[in-house]
């Protein structure tokens, strides 16, 4: 059954729980660490975002407080930055380093950056093919073993991989993004007297690992879909 082909484990399922998985401890590790090096000005994470957003001239984006862990994100539909209460209120250089990268989504917000757009654009497409794609898939592979000699099985997977596609789009589109906020928090702390230039050590740390985590998605999005790819043209029939 396709469910425990050893194919599937090998190429996909390992490299995918690797890949994952360690940068994920990349994550975890950087921020446990210096999440414990208070920032010389004491600003805590709100207050960074506050300072950032007030410099750019957006006092109509809101500093919000919200549950989880990393939960922190921009939504540019209300124009509100949430901050998981441990950036808003804790005043590490990784918990300012974190309210400035989402300060840096309002700014890109403010200012049209195209991938931002383009990425809030494609979110619906984004949310079917995650949703429908892997059904789609799995019944083409059901097909496909029920019903040798024909390649209507093949087809169908093909076309779950195409919805599924859109899921890789988004997260190419999302790269820019990240890294694009990224670097602007970096910049935009030490020119606005956040943090010193010494301190951003830490911070960098965090965030270049926060954004591999992007790059891991997109990486294990590849691997699952190219091996379907595969199995949908391997089963098809002369």
């Amino acid at each position: 059954m396709f469910f425990i082909d050893p194919m599937y484990l090998l190429l996909v399922f390992l490299p995918t729980l690797l890949i994952s998985g360690l940068c994920s401890w990349r994550v975890k590790a950087a921020f446990k660490k210096y999440s414990q090096v208070r920032s010389m000005n004491g600003y805590s994470g709100a207050q960074a975002a506050r300072m950032i957003l007030d410099r750019e001239g957006l006092q109509d984006v809101q500093v919000t407080e919200t549950g989880g862990f990393l939960t922190d994100h921009y939504d540019p539909r209300n124009k509100t930055l949430a901050l998981s209460a441990e950036n808003f209120r804790g005043t590490s250089v990784v918990h300012i380093g974190i309210a400035a990268h989402e300060a840096g989504h309002a700014i890109q917000d403010a200012r049209n950056y195209g991938p931002l757009k383009l990425r809030s654009a494609i979110v619906p497409l984004a949310t079917l093919g995650s949703s429908l794609g892997y059904g789609v898939i799995i019944v083409g592979m059901l097909l496909m073993w029920l019903a040798t000699g024909s390649n209507i099985g093949s087809i169908v997977m093909l076309a779950g991989c195409a919805l599924f596609g859109l899921v890789l789009v988004f997260q190419l589109v999302t790269l820019p993004v990240e890294f694009d906020a990224t670097a602007r928090a970096k910049q935009i702390v030490v020119e606005a007297g956040i943090v010193y230039p010494e301190e951003r050590v830490g911070m960098d740390k965090v965030l270049d690992a926060a954004a591999m985590t992007y790059v891991a998605a997109v990486a294990t999005t590849l691997l699952t879909l190219s091996y379907y790819v595969w199995r949908a043209f391997s089963g098809m029939r002369d």
